[in-house]
C-alpha cells in the first residue's frame, strides 16, 4: 500500500513521456496506459513501454483502438511513405508543416487524452501524465501549452472530482528533455522513437533525427541501437 496520490499516464514508449512519466514517478501511484491503434511501431512501443513500466515499478494497460487506423491515411498506420528530413531540415517550419501532416493521426491525443481521463475518474486519480513538449507544439498542435490549457479547461467542467492534466516537459525542447532525463537517470535507453517499427531506430525517420540531434547536442550518450 503507499499514500501516494495517484496519477494516469499516458505512456507511448518513446523518450518524451518516458522521462515525464519517470519525472512524476516518485510523487504519484501512476498507472500507464499505452494504445494501439495500429501504428507501425506499435509492437516495439509496447514492447518498449512494458519494460519501462517493470523498470519504474509501475502498471500498465494496453489499450485496443483499431478504428483510429482506419480513419485518414498517416503514414504512421497505412503503406504511405514515411516522410524523412535532413538534419538541416528539422527546424525548418515549413518543410516540418508539410512532413506532419503526413504523420498526423486525426484527433489522436484527443481520443488519448478522453480515454486517460476515464481511466483516471474510474480510479480516483486526479492527475494524468503526458509528454508534450515545446519541440514538437511547433508543428504538432495538440502538443501545445495552448491545447493543454484549454483541455485543462474542458476537464474542470466536465469530471467530478477535477481531474488535471500534468506535461512535465511541455516548456522543453528534445535536448532539454535528455538533460532532464539524465538527471533524473530516466530509462530513455529503454525507449523507442522510430516511426517505422523495425527492431532498432531507422535513423533518418524524423523522429529518430530529432532524437539523435538531442542526445548530441546534450553530449548524453544514447544507448539504443540504430540501423545506419
Amino acid at each position: 500500500m503507499t499514500n501516494k496520490p495517484k496519477a494516469i499516464t499516458v505512456l507511448s514508449g518513446g523518450l518524451d513521456s518516458t522521462v515525464a512519466t519517470a519525472y512524476q514517478a516518485d510523487k504519484y501511484e501512476i498507472h500507464a496506459i499505452t494504445f494501439n491503434y495500429g501504428q507501425r511501431s506499435a509492437e516495439m512501443e509496447i514492447k518498449s513501454s512494458r519494460v519501462i513500466c517493470k523498470k519504474l515499478g509501475i502498471e500498465q494497460t494496453v489499450v485496443e483502438l483499431p478504428w483510429l487506423k482506419q480513419l485518414g491515411r498517416s503514414a504512421l498506420t497505412s503503406e504511405a511513405e514515411v516522410p524523412q528530413l535532413k538534419a538541416d531540415e528539422l527546424d525548418n517550419k515549413e518543410i516540418c508543416d508539410e512532413t506532419a501532416r503526413k504523420v498526423w493521426v486525426p484527433g489522436r491525443n484527443i481520443v488519448f487524452t478522453a480515454i486517460a481521463t476515464s481511466f483516471a475518474e474510474a480510479e480516483n486519480a486526479q492527475k494524468i501524465i503526458v509528454g508534450w513538449d515545446l519541440e514538437e507544439a511547433v508543428t504538432f498542435p495538440d502538443n501545445s501549452k495552448k491545447f493543454l490549457d484549454a483541455f485543462n479547461n474542458v476537464l474542470k467542467i466536465g469530471t467530478l472530482d477535477g481531474v488535471q492534466i500534468e506535461a512535465p516537459v511541455i516548456n522543453l525542447n528534445k535536448n532539454e528533455i535528455v538533460k532532464l532525463g539524465a538527471k533524473i537517470n530516466a530509462p530513455m535507453d529503454l525507449s523507442y522513437s522510430c516511426y517505422m517499427g523495425e527492431k532498432e531506430h531507422c535513423g533518418i525517420c524524423e523522429s529518430c533525427m530529432r532524437r539523435k540531434r538531442a542526445f548530441d547536442s546534450s553530449n548524453v550518450e544514447d544507448k539504443t541501437e540504430y540501423n545506419e
